[in-house]
């Protein structure tokens, strides 16, 4: 890992230097995929408060130009270079609980199966033909992996449905899943 160490309105001590090498040395150890480390203690003289005039920042690179940042304010410097590198152990583990628990979401499986029964080129859209009986109406914005002009009658969907103004109609209508077709 690339580590950039530097100061701003303070001359660097030893010391601190040591021991940002040393924090992020063990980083390393328990996360092998940071790309690059950069910390900057600065000695803010205009604070507000003028207790917390040191400042330490620490910004660790990810694969995928993930950036993950931590800023504390302390005292001394030796208290904010242990503040921002706690902060920043928080954060890398917030991050990778958050990249653990990503869910794959699919769109739910249509229920419903038919053969469209009719089609209005012109009009924009037509009707299927329930397994169990009955018609239900569609639009050609409800197709999803069909286009409309090559919607014919005969061929079986899978769709869902609502109520309309007018009776059921379809609000997504599919070509049947090759997994589901029957024999």
């Amino acid at each position: 890992m690339d580590v950039q160490i530097e100061s701003r309105n303070v001359a660097m001590i030893p010391r601190w230097k040591t021991e940002i090498e040393r924090r992020m040395a063990s980083l390393q150890k328990v996360q092998d995929d940071l790309l690059h480390g950069r910390v900057t203690l600065m000695k803010n003289k205009h604070h507000k408060q003028l207790k917390n005039v040191a400042e330490a920042v620490v910004v660790l690179t990810l694969p995928g130009r993930r950036t993950i940042t931590a800023r504390k304010e302390a005292k001394t410097f030796e208290e904010a270079i242990r503040a921002g590198f706690n902060a920043i152990v928080i954060e890398l583990r917030k991050f990778r609980e958050k990249r653990a628990h990503t869910e794959v979401r699919t769109p739910p499986i249509p229920t419903l199966r038919g053969v469209v029964s009719k089609v209005y080129p012109r009009k924009g859209y037509g009707f299927i033909l329930q397994e169990g009986g009955g018609e239900v109406y569609f639009h050609k914005n409800a197709l999803h992996g069909l286009v409309f002009k090559e919607v014919e009658d005969g061929l079986e969907v899978v769709f869902e449905i609502e109520s309309g103004k007018k009776g059921l109609q379809a609000t997504t209508v599919n070509p049947v899943p090759a997994v589901a077709k029957r024999a």
